[in-house]
């Protein structure tokens, strides 16, 4: 396996959850999945997985060394659980293509949350 990037990112939840109320559906469905929708909403405290999933995307942009650019969009990096409770991160639509021409085969992905913080961070490696 050879690192190609790795990236980090931490947000206050206070912040993401501000644009929830003030921008609702408009903003949830531009950044997040269904699926990261209907899980974050699952939760009792929905903030916090909202703005771990945000650090997350934010962190995978870094990762790859361009940040937010033209073909990289939000809802496109997806944070999934895996059945250990592991976050792990799938890309679609132009988001994958753009990895894919890359030679990025793989995402390892820690997020972490406390009361008023999320953080996550990203490394895409090949091979």
């Amino acid at each position: 396996m050879r690192i190609l990037g790795l990236g980090t990112d931490i947000v206050e939840i206070s912040r993401v959850s501000d644009m929830i109320e003030r921008h609702a559906e408009s903003f949830t469905e531009r950044i997040y999945s269904s699926y990261e929708i209907e899980y974050c909403s699952s939760k009792k405290n929905a903030s916090q997985h909202y703005a771990g999933r945000w650090a997350a995307k934010e962190a995978v942009m870094k990762a790859f060394g361009t940040g937010f650019i033209k073909g990289i969009h939000w809802n496109e990096i997806e944070v999934i659980s895996q059945q250990s409770g592991q976050p792990e991160i799938r890309l679609s639509g132009e988001t994958s293509t753009f990895a894919q021409q890359r030679g990025i085969d793989q995402i390892l992905l820690s997020i972490s949350h406390g009361k008023d913080y999320a953080t996550a961070t990203a490394i895409v490696c090949s091979g």
